[in-house]
């Protein structure tokens, strides 16, 4: 098996878009040779805990709202050519996303991490909720195998938060400065939303190279 190991963010399109692109090459590929495992790194580190205002957030990241509209314009035309259709005006809010890097590492030791990590980019881009708050974060744990009442307890708590943090500061270290970055075996670096037919020639590649 060869390990690849994702930096994402749940509220990245970017992230979401580069997983479905991964998912369709793997669907190809029955037999491919990754195992999975999802590293945090927030998007707005410095974001208050409750969050702030989905147009005032764009609006002020890209200096207006035409500029956020057209900033938005290639998310829209590679989500549809990925198959999936955002609900992008359906978010209100850009929250903070320790606690869901909280829930996507918790999930990590109970084998269903990547169910979740899906799980918080279905609701937020296409339910439009806040992937903040606690209640909405429980009943997405309970959703994908997880014992809600244990992950509302560790939520109330500041479990993990400083492991995080410090996993964030670690990936900034290494040079990392936007996601979705994928790292295959440890080495090679794969930055963006890439296409199925890259991932299939890396699959190709791994696979010859452990053939001969």
């Amino acid at each position: 098996m060869v390990k690849l190991d994702i930096m994402s963010d749940p509220i990245c399109p970017w992230c979401y878009i580069g997983k479905t692109n991964l998912d369709r090459a793997l669907a190809e590929v029955p037999d491919h040779p990754f195992t999975i495992e999802w590293h945090p790194f927030q998007l707005n580190p410095d974001m208050p805990v409750a969050g702030m205002d989905r147009r005032a957030y764009l609006e002020g990241k890209f200096g207006g709202k035409e500029a956020a509209v057209k900033a938005y314009m290639p998310v829209s035309e590679h989500a549809k050519a990925a198959g999936l259709e955002l609900n992008l005006e359906g978010i209100s809010r850009t929250p903070n996303t320790l606690d869901a890097h909280r829930l996507i590492h918790w999930a990590g030791i109970e084998g269903v991490q990547t169910a979740t990590v899906m799980a918080l980019f279905r609701a937020y881009f296409h339910d439009g909720r806040d992937i903040s708050d606690h209640e909405v974060l429980g009943d997405i744990a309970d959703g994908s195998g997880l014992d809600a009442s244990v992950i509302l307890r560790l939520l109330a708590s500041d479990a993990d938060v400083q492991n995080i943090r410090d996993r964030d500061s670690a990936a900034r270290e290494m040079g990392i400065n936007s996601v979705p970055t994928f790292i295959v075996d440890g080495q090679h670096a794969v930055p963006g939303a890439q296409p199925p037919e890259l991932w299939l020639k890396v699959i190709r590649e791994l696979t010859t190279a452990a053939e001969g």
